[in-house]
C-alpha cells in the first residue's frame, strides 16, 4: 500500500516522538528529519534509515515527494522561515508550535473542515486536552466562559515550551473561544516540580449559558468526545466526572503518554504529537483516495 511522505522540522524531543509515532502509521511515512545543527535528535534518525538534514525547512521544502511536513521548532522560527518556505514549496504544514499561521485544528472536534488548509495548527497541548471538553459542553448548553488551568511536570517542559510559554496562554484561549465555543476563554499553564514526575492534568471550567440542559446531557456530550479523542490518546481520561453547580461546569482530564519515546508522564507533549498524526493520518488518506479516484 502507497504512503505520503512527511518531513519533521526540529530534531528534539518533540520531533523524534512524531518520527517514532509516523512510524507506526497507515498512511505515513518518513520523508526527512530536519535541524539546523548536527544533533542527537539527527543522528538518531539516520541510525533509523531516515534521509536527514541539518539544512532545516529549506531541505524539506526541496524534496518534491514530501507532501505533508510536521514543525516541530518554535512559533517565531514557523513564522519567520517554515511556515512561508513549506507553504512556497507546496507542502501542507502541521505546525505545533503556537504560531497559529493557519486556522486551529482539534481532530476530535474540526479535523474534517480543514484537511486541505495549506497550513494548520495544533493548538497547544493544553488545548489540545481542554477544548475538546468545552467544545462538548457548549454545543449542548452553550459557554458564555472558558477557563483551563493546564499543569505539567517540569521535566517535561524543554525549551521549546518554555520559549513559547506566552505563547502558549495567548494561543490555547484563542482555540477555547474559536474552535471550543466559548464566547471568552482564559487559559493557566503550572509547571510543577513535583519528585516522582506527575502527570499532565487539566482543570476546565466552564460557565454554561443553558444550565437547564442539565448535568445528566452535558455528561454525555462529554463522555462522547473522549470517547473520540482515546481513537488517537488511549491515555486520555476524565480524572474528576463533571460538576454543575448553578451555570458552573468543572471537570479533570488526566493524560497519559504512550511512551513512543517520551517518559509516560509527558503527556502534554504527547498528545500534541498525536493529535498532530491524527490530522496527517487523515489528510493523507484523502490525497490517496484522490490519487486512486484519478
Amino acid at each position: 500500500m502507497s504512503k505520503i511522505k512527511v518531513g519533521i522540522i526540529g530534531p528534539g524531543n518533540i520531533g523524534t516522538d512524531l518520527m517514532y509515532k509516523v512510524f507506526r502509521s497507515k498512511n505515513l511515512e518518513m520523508g526527512m528529519m530536519a535541524g539546523i545543527v548536527e544533533s542527537e535528535g539527527i543522528r538518531r534518525a539516520a541510525s533509523l534509515g531516515v534521509p536527514v538534514s541539518t539544512e532545516g525547512v529549506k531541505a524539506i521544502a526541496a524534496q518534491k515527494d514530501i507532501r505533508l511536513a510536521f514543525d516541530a521548532t518554535s512559533a517565531a522560527a514557523h513564522v519567520k522561515f517554515n511556515g512561508p518556505a513549506l507553504k512556497e514549496a507546496g507542502i501542507i504544514s502541521i505546525d505545533l508550535t503556537p504560531a497559529a499561521l493557519g486556522p486551529y485544528c482539534v481532530p476530535s472536534v474540526n479535523l474534517a473542515a480543514l484537511q486541505m488548509e495549506p497550513d494548520i495548527n495544533m493548538v497547544t497541548c493544553g488545548g489540545q486536552a481542554t477544548i475538546p471538553i468545552v467544545y462538548a459542553v457548549s454545543r449542548v448548553a452553550g459557554a458564555a466562559y472558558g477557563e483551563i488551568v493546564a499543569c505539567i511536570s517540569s521535566k517535561s517542559a524543554g525549551p521549546g515550551t518554555r520559549a513559547n510559554m506566552d505563547e502558549f496562554t495567548e494561543t490555547t484561549a484563542k482555540g477555547i473561544e474559536l474552535v471550543g465555543g466559548a464566547d471568552k476563554g482564559k487559559a493557566i499553564i503550572v509547571l510543577n516540580p513535583a519528585e516522582p514526575p506527575l502527570m499532565m492534568t487539566n482543570t476546565i471550567m466552564v460557565r454554561v449559558k443553558d444550565s437547564s440542559v442539565g448535568l445528566e446531557a452535558i455528561s454525555a456530550s462529554i463522555d462522547e468526545i473522549v470517547a473520540e479523542l482515546k481513537t488517537y490518546v488511549p491515555g486520555y481520561q476524565l480524572r474528576v466526572p463533571p460538576m454543575l453547580e448553578g451555570d458552573k461546569l468543572t471537570t479533570i482530564v488526566q493524560v497519559q503518554g504512550q511512551g513512543d519515546f517520551l517518559p509516560e508522564y509527558s503527556g502534554n507533549l504527547d498528545i500534541i504529537n498525536a493529535a498532530a498524526v491524527a490530522a496527517a493520518e487523515q489528510i493523507a488518506a484523502e490525497m490517496l483516495a484522490m490519487e486512486k479516484g484519478a
